[in-house]
C-alpha cells in the first residue's frame, strides 16, 4: 500500500524543522500528491516558504486546515500545545485522524482536550529526521485504528525507520533515540578533544571522529554481525582497542552509560506528569 493510499490529505499545524524535512519527504518524492499536503503555522512566512520550495497548500488558519485535511500532524512546541488544543475542539471531528509529535504529551491529554472519541497517534521521533535517517516509535491512543497506526508508520518511514510500541514505551523510546543523537554528539566531540590533546589539528580530528561514526554506523546497519561481535573483531589482545576499552571499563562507563539513559526515561515521565 502506498503512502497516498493511506492519505488522500495531509496537514501539518505547526511547520518547523520536523514538519518541514516530512513534507520535504512526502511532497518532495510525490509520495503524497504536494497539493494535498497543507501547512499552518502561526508564523506564517514557513508554510509560505515551504509552498514555494515543494508546491504544498497553505492554511490560513487551523479551522481551514482540519476543512481541508482528515489527517493533521500537530507539530507545535510543547508549551504551546494546551492553548493550541483549546483553539482547536471545535475543529476536531472523530473523522479526523490526530498524529501527535509533541514529546511529552501523552494520547489521555489529547483526549481530555478534544474529546474522549478522538483518533490519536503519538509519535517520538529524533532529529535525524531531518536527512532522512530517524527513528520514530509509533503509539496508538484508545480510539486510533489499526490502518491509523499502520499509515502513520508509514508516514515515519518516509524519513527513516518507524515502529509500533506500546504507548507505555515512549519514555523508553524518547530516552533511547529521542535524546540518542545528543549522546552521539558528545562522544564526537570527546573523539576530536582527544585527538586534539594527542596533537592533531581541530579540523582533522573532527573530519576523523565524524567519519569513525558514519562508518562504524553504517557497518553496523548493514552487517548480520551484532554490534558486540562487530565491537570484538576490531579488538586484538593486548592491543590497542583493548587498552581504551579496558580504561572504559575501569572506569565505570557501561554502568554510566546506561543509568544515564536510564535518567532521560525518568525525566520523560517526569514532563509528561507536569513536573
Amino acid at each position: 500500500m502506498s503512502l497516498a493510499d493511506h492519505f488522500s490529505t495531509l496537514g501539518f499545524l505547526g511547520a518547523g524543522n520536523m514538519a518541514g524535512a516530512i513534507l520535504k519527504s512526502v511532497a518532495g518524492q510525490r509520495l503524497i500528491e504536494p497539493g494535498d499536503c497543507w501547512a499552518c503555522d502561526v508564523m506564517a512566512e514557513k508554510p509560505r516558504a515551504l509552498a514555494a520550495e515543494l508546491g504544498i497548500s497553505v492554511a490560513s488558519s487551523a479551522a481551514e486546515l482540519f476543512e481541508e485535511c482528515r489527517s493533521v500532524v500537530i507539530a507545535t512546541k510543547p508549551q504551546d500545545l494546551g492553548a493550541l488544543l483549546e483553539s482547536i475542539k471545535g475543529d476536531v471531528t472523530r473523522d479526523h485522524r490526530i498524529i501527535s509529535i509533541c514529546a511529552g504529551a501523552g494520547t489521555k491529554m489529547f483526549a481530555a482536550a478534544l474529546g474522549k472519541g478522538t483518533r490519536i497517534v503519538r509519535v517520538m521521533p529524533n532529529t535525524p529526521a531531518l536527512i532522512g535517517e530517524g527513528a520514530a516509535g509509533v503509539a496508538g491512543g484508545a480510539h486510533a485504528t489499526p490502518d491509523d497506526v499502520a499509515a502513520v508508520v508509514a508516514l515515519f518511514e518516509a524519513v527513516g525507520i518507524a515502529a509500533e510500541v506500546a504507548e507505555s514505551d515512549l519514555d523508553a523510546i524518547t530516552a533511547l533515540s529521542g535524546s540518542g543523537p545528543a549522546y552521539v554528539f558528545k562522544t564526537i566531540e570527546l573523539l576530536e578533544a582527544a585527538g586534539i590533546e594527542m596533537g592533531l589539528a581541530p579540523d582533522l580530528s573532527r573530519r576523523f571522529a565524524i567519519q569513525t561514526f558514519v562508518g562504524a554506523s553504517r557497518l553496523a546497519a548493514e552487517s548480520e554481525a551484532t554490534p558486540a561481535e562487530l565491537r570484538a573483531r576490531v579488538t586484538s589482545k593486548g592491543g590497542t582497542t583493548a587498552a581504551a576499552l579496558e580504561a572504559l571499563e575501569s572506569g565505570g562507563l557501561d554502568a554510566l552509560f546506561i543509568s544515564a539513559v536510564k535518567r532521560a526515561r525518568e525525566r520523560s515521565i517526569e514532563l509528561a506528569a507536569g513536573s
